[in-house]
């Protein structure tokens, strides 16, 4: 029996065509791309996120010599969200890049150990988090949930 899986996303021009709290956390994103160590590739992401007590964070990629050992804007972010608002949910969360090898004007998706670690937070507190995907310019995409990004993610579920 073959099954199909889709989902439904917003594609905007860019970013003024979100609402004015969308806009400012991908504003904070994009400026996150400045705090990020990326001597290797030259690849900055920023993320930011919105959180459920009004709280704006923020994280960017840091590399490291040992390739295996930097980690991703995304789990940054939550890594510092588990730590400072462990009782807090993300609402909606930003996600953007810089690099001197391309237009930046194309939107951005995490990488799949991001996305699984996004789909666990979102499990772990059962509230979807919205994604605003973006360059530092063009178009913008905005996804109702991470499981939207990851539909056969892992949720522990065959654990218990």
């Amino acid at each position: 029996m073959k099954q199909q899986f889709s989902f439904e996303f917003d594609y905007l021009d860019d970013i003024s065509h979100l609402d004015i709290k969308d806009a400012d956390l991908l504003n904070k994103a994009i400026q996150a791309t400045k705090t990020a160590f990326a001597p290797y590739s030259n690849f900055k992401v920023g993320a930011a996120a919105l959180l459920s007590n009004g709280q704006i964070v923020i994280g960017s990629n840091q590399e490291s010599a040992s390739y295996p050992v930097g980690i991703c804007a995304e789990r940054t972010l939550l890594n510092s969200i588990g730590s400072q608002f462990p009782n807090e949910t993300i609402l909606s969360m930003a996600i953007s890049y810089d690099s001197p090898k391309t237009a930046c004007n194309e939107p951005i998706s995490p990488c799949g150990m991001c996305r699984q670690s996004l789909l666990d937070y979102e499990n772990r507190y059962q509230a979807a988090i919205k994604i605003i995907l973006a360059g530092k310019t063009g178009p913008v995409m905005v996804v109702k949930s991470v499981k939207d990004l990851l539909p056969f993610g892992f949720d522990g579920s065959v654990l218990k």
